[in-house]
């Protein structure tokens, strides 16, 4: 099979407060890529870290790691715009012929980027690589049993299949990084953008470590990741909900249907005819189903409405250590 050469390598990390990781973390990093390059898996290197209005002194300490060094990137944004839009914003400075991007907690070992190279280099039609957690340390069990259900639902009704327990740790091509960035979503969901793309990919099994330093930002039933789940996940890549809701409809309509032959039939047949108690049940059945549709319709037109103003899904306020 053949081969592909040894490729520039860059690497993309969104952030936001990791001060007590960042030292750690590029450490280990620069110790990966120089394994890399005595390997001859790749010619070259940067990191790119987009930095999510950190509040803490993490900028300061980048700035510290990359004095005398030509290796660190970095993109500052104007304000908070989450995960999604700041590894959006880290792809477009990518100046690699292969991309990798990740968390900067610590959680995904850099050592992997190893494995995922020689994977990448030995098949010339492979395009993505994915990771895929076998284990998760730190993690709870109601977590664990949490996204398994998430990533249930998302390959039942997705558009598209989505690797399971695949998370934000992957190695792109240049050529599924260009098509990536094509998206001008408001809201973007990588792990189905990347999915949808297509192309050959490959899966590579690792053991997640637990947070080097730090708590979570995460929290699992957090506003963050049911919004995510919600509004990026389920809206961008399914239109099972609406469907939902006009089933919901069809069986609130037999329901009905049902309830006035045995009305009718109360009456004809001489029998009193149920008081409030009846007229209350229907009342609420049929208000429950309609605020059900209308609040599935709602994510879809909020989704659209977001969509229709055309605003960036990201400002940078200013770059650090890129060449021109």
């Amino acid at each position: 099979m053949e081969k592909k050469p040894p490729v520039f390598l860059s690497i993309v990390f969104s952030f936001r407060n990791e001060a007590d990781v960042l030292r750690e973390l590029v450490g280990r990093m620069r110790a990966v890529m120089s394994e890399a390059i005595q390997k001859k898996l790749i010619k070259g290197y940067q990191m790119v870290f987009v930095n999510d209005a950190s509040s803490d002194n993490s900028l300061a300490l980048l700035l510290e790691l990359a004095a005398g060094k030509k290796d660190i990137g970095i993109v500052n944004m104007s304000r908070t715009f989450g995960v999604a839009p700041c590894v959006m914003a880290g792809l477009a400075h990518a100046q690699g012929d292969a991309i990798v991007y990740m968390d900067a907690d610590l959680q995904d070992p850099p050592e992997l980027i190893i494995k995922m190279l020689e994977a990448y280099l030995s098949d010339i039609e492979l395009e993505v690589v994915h990771t895929v957690r076998i284990s998760r340390q730190g993690e709870s069990k109601f977590k664990l049993f949490i996204t398994k259900i998430g990533y249930g639902i998302l390959n039942r009704y997705s558009n598209v299949s989505i690797p399971a327990q695949a998370g934000d740790f992957k190695l792109l091509s240049r050529r599924a990084v260009d098509h990536v960035l094509c998206f001008k979503e408001n809201k973007p969901f990588m792990r189905g953008i990347i999915a949808w793309v297509g192309f050959k990919q490959s899966f590579i099994p690792y053991n997640r470590e637990a947070r080097f330093a730090g708590k979570s930002k995460f929290f699992v039933l957090g506003e963050k990741v049911i919004s995510n789940f919600l509004n990026a996940a389920i809206v961008n890549f399914s239109s099972v909900p609406l469907q939902i809701a006009s089933y919901c409809g069809l069986c609130a309509i037999v329901g009905d249907f049902i309830i006035v032959l045995h009305a009718f039939y109360e009456k004809f047949s001489g029998q009193a005819v149920p008081g409030w108690t009846a007229l209350m049940v229907v009342i609420l059945f049929i208000g429950g189903v309609q605020l059900f549709c209308l609040g599935m319709i709602g994510l879809y037109l909020n989704s659209v409405h977001e969509q229709t103003k055309m605003r960036p899904s990201y400002i940078v306020s200013s770059t650090y250590g890129f060449q021109s």
